[in-house]
């Protein structure tokens, strides 16, 4: 059933998450999910939002939304198969869109990192810095923490990288990690154990931190290139064995899950849950991830996209990249939402036929169909037949609003990868079980979240 988009109060509603959207009345006609349950949760602060501190209240949504678009386009050459194993290793320097806190050493000191399901390895800037990008927070320094224990050559943690990723210094024997990015920037140090201290504990509904010893981490002496100066690095929540939830697979049974909401003028944050959130009465709809390399990534079976109740086969006469198990990745650090390009052509004709407004051209000649907004207009329900799973995306999911009277269409195509990105998973409670191999989707109002 479409949606209703106007001039009055619901137009603005198109203003996607991205976009700072000030949305006075969401018609959300689903269950909320619990999520106050066993396990801790930790605030994911959008680059975007007022609590970030790269919140630039002189942007405009639509500027916030481009550069949203931006960084979308150069964050997905890292997942594509012609990039070095390097690049497929960690995240573009500067394509983060969620920062999170943790505490890191004894005593503890506070880190704002990028949190990012595309990396594995968690890493931070330490001192001494034989080259380091400026950065307003302190710097970490190991040997002020009475955790901090090195890491040797031909350990478990040093052969869990890469070997294209890891150097063994021989005089010390003290293992070393070394990653680079497309983007030219760099970060290379130490491969370390510390004490890790994370957000609150949403069983007891106090705000009581939960400490992690002996948690392998990178300790960056030599970094640079186009980080933000904002941040002390990136906080890993890939799919790999170095990754902060799997190491934590354990204390969490293997499961994590956010809820992600837009960045808008409350300024409230989302959240990261680790360990189990879903209420039991909460209307889930679970899909297989899928096991491919790198393991860094979230892959799932994408089978079909139904504009309204249309529905288009996903891979059918299409390129190899978008047929078989796993044809799209899971990414909370991406934007938009990328479908093959062949596919998109028979997307784009179904969202003509369902749409009946006049279509207009995107200004900056970025993002197509776009549509004439006027009071009556009405946009489709987008539903992604995931293998198992059929997720229903509202308007608010995949349209944005690029102008006063224009609607854009915020799913694009790729030639090459597909990924689903973090504005069609705004207002989903996405639940990760890494033991049982499987990720779901809860729609909830992620605004009433603790």
């Amino acid at each position: 059933m479409a949606s209703t988009f106007g001039n009055g109060s619901v137009l603005s509603s198109v203003v996607l998450p991205i976009m700072c959207i000030c949305l006075t009345q969401w018609l959300l006609v689903f269950p909320v999910a619990n999520t106050i349950a066993s396990g801790f949760s930790v605030d994911l602060i959008h680059r975007d939002s007022p609590l970030s501190p790269l919140y630039n209240p002189l942007e405009t949504p639509f500027d916030r939304f481009y550069n949203a678009y931006n960084r979308s386009i150069s964050r997905i050459n890292r997942f594509r198969p012609s990039y070095s194993k390097a690049v497929w290793s960690d995240i573009m320097a500067s394509g983060g869109e969620y920062f999170m806190n943790i505490s890191i050493g004894t005593p503890p000191v506070l880190v704002l990192g990028i949190a990012d399901t595309g990396s594995d390895l968690t890493w931070v800037q330490c001192k001494p810095c034989e080259e380091c990008y400026l950065q307003k927070p302190p710097l970490f320094d190991p040997m002020k923490s009475s955790t901090y224990k090195s890491v040797q050559c031909g350990s478990d943690p040093c052969n869990a990288l890469d070997s294209s990723d890891r150097v063994c210094d021989q005089e010390q024997n003290t293992c070393k990690y070394s990653y680079s990015y497309g983007d030219r920037s760099f970060t290379r140090g130490n491969v370390a154990l510390e004490k890790f201290t994370i957000g609150a504990a949403n069983s007891t509904r106090i705000d009581s931190p939960v400490s992690f010893p002996n948690l392998v981490f990178g300790c960056g002496h030599k970094n640079g290139g186009t980080f933000d100066n904002v941040g002390s690095g990136i906080i890993g929540l890939g799919g790999g064995p170095l990754s902060l939830v799997k190491q934590l697979s354990k204390s969490i049974h293997g499961k994590f899950s956010y809820c992600l909401q837009a960045p808008d003028s409350a300024a409230k944050s989302s959240k990261l849950i680790f360990g189990t959130a879903t209420d039991s009465n909460a209307v889930s709809t679970s899909t297989p991830l899928v096991d491919r390399d790198p393991s860094t990534y979230y892959y799932v079976t994408l089978e079909a996209i139904s504009v309204g109740d249309k529905k288009l086969a996903y891979g059918s006469g299409s390129a190899s990249s978008a047929t078989g198990e796993g044809n799209i990745i899971i990414d909370s650090g991406t934007t938009l939402t990328f479908l093959e390009s062949e596919f998109y052509n028979s997307l784009e004709s179904a969202l003509e036929e369902a749409i009946k407004a006049k279509r207009v051209s995107d200004p900056k000649g970025l993002l197509s169909p776009c549509f004439e907004a006027d009071k009556d207009m009405d946009l489709p329900v987008i539903t992604f037949h995931f293998s198992g799973a059929d997720v229903k995306l509202q308007p608010w999911n995949t349209f944005a609003q690029v102008q006063d009277h224009m609607v854009c269409f915020t799913i694009v195509p790729s030639n090459d990868i597909a990924i689903f990105g973090n504005l069609s998973q705004m207002d989903f409670l996405v639940s990760y079980d890494l033991e049982e191999r499987s990720v779901s989707f809860t729609p909830t109002d992620c605004t009433k979240n603790p």
